[in-house]
């Protein structure tokens, strides 16, 4: 019954046709990041400055998140994800121009950092509103956990490609992006799906804050996307891999590359796992233990002198991680009416951006007083205490037994 409900899901031409763009998507992000991130500590050698790429992608996706989340509501929102694929190529274009031409610099790094936030805040929203279009309500678990295995598969190539092209130089990364991002952009700007536009309605702050009164009054979805937040917040340490990866580590670009992609190795194999056996019972208690593997991993990451232990506990971590994401994103998709997918994916993805490019920032500037490891080994503790705190202030979220 598994391999029938999967070869099922990969008849839908259209959700096929998006994977193969997002996959193609995400290897240009994640190479566009191990590229500025090597580049930002190479100019600079600074702690606060990698913390800093980070807070300046979060920053446009905290201020446009309500009118992102209309947007997708409102537009064709495989336009909405082509249209944020043509900025990053340019960005991409751009950064191969200045680096060729030996005039980037930290300034340069910073503000087009801010470009990629403006589109990763609308792609976001569009992107995971999508998927239940393209899917019928029974295959979303599936389909969600199918995504996982090709944004995770683009994880793990897209920074060890990047760490071994950069050997010939950051341009060569740069150029490399801009064809994947146009590759993705034909794939996805030509999706077909039945998109009604909603009835016009004046734009207010009523139909604006929707998404957010929608996450509030629904507890367990409220746990789950908070739970994510606070999480990865003060557990990530992404935006140090370059410091762990040259001072403590004794490696080179390459060895960044392999720190990047080990998360999502362990993802990966966890993705396709619940893509054969989408979990069924228990589902609130394991997003909790989920999130609680992740804090120890980042305890042991930080106290970690070796590449290959660091790798391995990276790689549990992007484990863990794939429970939460997959749980957390079928709850939400499947709680939402399609009307409010939009603006209700819009929160989300500030919640994630928040834990992510946020996270880094936080990363960043307690590495600046406490140096990277007691940076990592704080945060990872933080995420235990989190997972604690949530099986008590959400026992609707922790005794959840089923997805629907």
């Amino acid at each position: 019954m598994s391999d029938a409900g999967l070869a099922a899901l990969l008849r839908q031409r259209a959700y096929v046709r998006m994977w193969v763009s997002r996959l193609f998507g995400t290897a240009g992000q994640q190479m566009l990041m191990v590229a500025i991130g090597w580049q930002m500590y190479d100019l600079t050698g600074s702690a606060w400055d990698l913390g800093l790429v980070g807070l300046y992608q979060f920053a446009p996706a905290l201020l446009l998140t309500l009118v992102a989340g209309h947007v997708a509501d409102r537009v064709h929102r495989g336009r909405i994800v082509a249209a944020c694929m043509v900025t990053q190529a340019a960005v991409s274009l751009l950064l191969v121009w200045s680096t060729h031409g030996h005039w980037v610099h930290r300034d340069l790094l910073l503000a087009l950092s801010v470009a990629l936030g403006v589109a990763r805040a609308f792609q976001m929203p569009a992107q995971q509103a999508l998927t239940p279009m393209l899917v019928p309500p029974n295959m979303l678990a599936r389909a969600m956990a199918l995504s996982s295995v090709g944004t995770q598969s683009a994880v793990i190539g897209g920074p060890a490609l990047g760490g071994v092209i950069f050997v010939a130089g950051a341009s060569a990364v740069y150029g490399t992006c801009a064809v994947l991002f146009g590759v993705g952009c034909i794939l996805v700007g030509g999706l077909r799906y039945d998109h009604v536009p909603p009835p016009r309605e004046p734009i207010s702050m009523h139909t604006l804050l929707a998404g957010v009164r929608f996450i509030w009054e629904r507890k367990p979805v409220l746990g789950a996307v908070s739970l994510d937040l606070f999480a990865v917040l003060l557990g990530g340490a992404t935006a140090l891999l370059p410091m762990f990866a040259k001072d403590i580590l004794h490696t080179g670009p390459w060895g960044l590359g392999l720190l990047r992609a080990s998360p999502a190795v362990g993802a990966l194999l966890t993705s396709v796992v619940l893509t054969r056996w989408p979990l069924q019972r228990r589902v609130g208690r394991t997003l909790l233990l989920a999130v609680a593997v992740y804090g120890l991993c980042m305890v042991s990451f930080g106290l970690s002198p070796y590449l290959w232990l660091s790798m391995l506990v990276l790689a549990i971590s992007g484990g863990a991680d794939m429970v939460s994401v997959v749980v957390r994103q079928t709850l939400v998709q499947l709680e939402t009416p399609n009307e409010m997918r939009g603006r209700v994916s819009a929160v989300n993805s500030v919640f994630i951006g928040a834990s992510n490019q946020l996270g880094e920032f936080e990363s960043g500037a307690t590495a600046a007083l406490l140096g990277p490891v007691g940076s990592v080994v704080l945060g990872g503790v933080g995420t235990l205490l989190v997972a604690a705190l949530w099986l008590r202030l959400f026992p609707s979220l922790a005794n959840r037994d089923r997805m629907s």
